[in-house]
């Protein structure tokens, strides 16, 4: 007997990227790169942008899945493909001109809702919302803390968490005052 029921999945390692009190940060979503069975979830988020962190000249499998790409044309979402050094190997860190990249689109509320996201969702989307923790004034411990518990104790990359520990706010250049969501005002007061 077919089900009447409509599913909603949500995409691997999926959240709202929550303030210090934890409450969420509007239109930010972080997650693992959403299959086709995310893609009614997806559309319930009302999505304009997605940060893809991963190397460009990698194999098929970094880039994002025809699923994604294909949800992203239909809904006229912007893609923002940002990665590693060209020729690097996938489990080097982001560079630094990467995260800032990332950042650049994530601060900027016109790009909302935004989703941050790669293959899994755990150590370049970690380490760019662990910059953007830090940005917001958080300290590296709690920085740190969020960005294990989406890898999980065994899986952190100490180079990752160097990146975010030596991440330094004033690298970023803001858009316009009236583009920057609320939640970043108060860090930045």
């Amino acid at each position: 007997m077919p089900s009447t029921f409509n599913r909603v999945v949500p995409p691997l390692n999926f959240a709202h990227v929550p303030n210090e009190k934890v409450q969420v940060e509007e239109g930010i979503y972080r997650s693992g790169q959403p299959s086709s069975i995310n893609m009614p979830f997806l559309q319930s988020l009302e999505l304009k942008t997605i940060v893809w962190l991963a190397e460009p000249d990698i194999v098929a499998v970094e880039e994002p899945n025809e699923a994604l790409l294909a949800f992203a044309d239909e809904n006229e979402l912007t893609v923002h493909h940002l990665g590693l050094a060209e020729g690097g190997n996938p489990w080097d860190p982001l560079t630094e001109q990467c995260v800032v990249d990332a950042l650049h689109h994530i601060t900027n509320t016109s790009n909302f809702p935004i989703l941050i996201s790669c293959g899994m969702g755990r150590h370049r989307t970690g380490t760019v919302v662990g910059c953007l923790r830090r940005l917001q004034g958080w300290n590296l411990a709690s920085a740190l803390e969020e960005y294990r518990r989406f890898t999980g104790t065994r899986r952190s990359r100490v180079v990752n968490e160097l990146a975010i520990e030596a991440f330094e706010p004033p690298s970023i250049t803001l858009p316009a005052r009236k583009l920057i969501p609320n939640w970043l005002w108060a860090a930045l007061d």
